[in-house]
């Protein structure tokens, strides 16, 4: 693994290597990403089999600034404009009609495209010391769990790739929250930015549509964000049961925060590290079923679904 500490020099050849067409694994505030150039189309091809991601899974095109998204953009509407303004950068991504430039292979063959500006220095830096906005999934074979610290990157695609640059652990901790803004404005995938977060700035009603999306939007397959061991959802964990729980821990057992950003930003890690025990199986306790757990609720559901 060719590990790069984030000087500028480093993100400076990391960008080099990009625009030749190679890619690299960048951290953002969500999770670490898997990169290529957005307009080379050889090099997303690479992102398809290096992950083993289906080719109709759509990809978010990452980028700088709004100037740079309008390369991708066909028109962005006015709700675009004030929902950028709110949570830009940040854990947004907005599903928007694309150019007819835009290939096919970024956006799974459909006529929009998902747009999202990291909030993270690295990413960030890479992108302008290139010129350069990253077609960029979560750095791990599909399916599996998204890798929220260096530790966590899986060790067979970062031998694949040209470099990986270490950013420290991701703030977040969960994919960007989805909203699609080519009609009525409709959540494809929620994500730290709640719903209610986003009704606020626009002052409607937003839908919730993850389940009907027709994969207009990244995570929307019934198995998704998955460790290795077979977990499930339990009500509380028995004596001496490994998992994941909101009272006090025992052995094999982890004890998550009862914040739900909190919760989120350490899902995965804890999910990873139930995973380095060589377990047959662990449990999840439920955690609240209020709003402010939505997007928590839904990774895991799909992480314990079955395939």
């Amino acid at each position: 693994m060719n590990l790069l500490s984030p000087t500028r020099e480093n993100l400076l050849s990391v960008a080099t290597a990009l625009l030749a067409g190679q890619n690299a694994i960048l951290p953002t505030e969500t999770v670490y990403g898997l990169a290529a150039d957005a307009t080379n189309e050889d090099a997303v091809r690479n992102i398809f089999a290096l992950k083993g991601r289906p080719a109709d899974n759509p990809l978010i095109v990452h980028v700088s600034s709004l100037k740079q998204a309008s390369a991708f953009v066909l028109e962005f509407p006015e709700i675009g404009n004030r929902l950028a303004e709110a949570f830009m950068p940040g854990p947004l991504t907005l599903v928007v009609r694309k150019r007819p430039t835009v290939s096919d292979i970024v956006t799974g063959g459909l006529d929009t495209v998902a747009i999202r500006m990291p909030d993270h220095p690295v990413c960030l830096a890479v992108m302008e010391l290139g010129n350069i906005a990253l077609a960029m999934p979560s750095a791990n074979p599909f399916m599996g769990l998204s890798p929220t610290r260096i530790d966590m990157v899986d060790a067979e695609l970062a031998e694949k790739v040209f470099a990986v640059v270490d950013g420290g652990p991701c703030p977040f901790g969960i994919e960007s929250t989805v909203v699609d803004i080519t009609g009525e404005p409709s959540i494809l995938r929620p994500g730290s930015i709640s719903r209610q977060e986003i009704e606020a700035v626009l002052d409607q009603p937003v839908s919730s549509s993850a389940s009907q999306s027709g994969r207009r939007s990244p995570g929307q397959y019934r198995r998704h964000y998955s460790p290795k061991t077979r977990c499930s959802i339990v009500a509380k964990l028995a004596l001496g049961q490994p998992g994941l729980t909101l009272s006090e821990a025992s052995l094999n057992q982890i004890q998550m925060p009862t914040d739900p950003k909190e919760y989120a930003r350490l899902l995965y890690a804890s999910m990873a590290e139930l995973d380095s025990l060589g377990l047959t199986e662990f449990g999840i306790e439920a955690p609240p079923e209020d709003a402010r757990w939505t997007a928590v609720w839904d990774r895991l559901i799909k992480a314990t679904a079955t395939a």
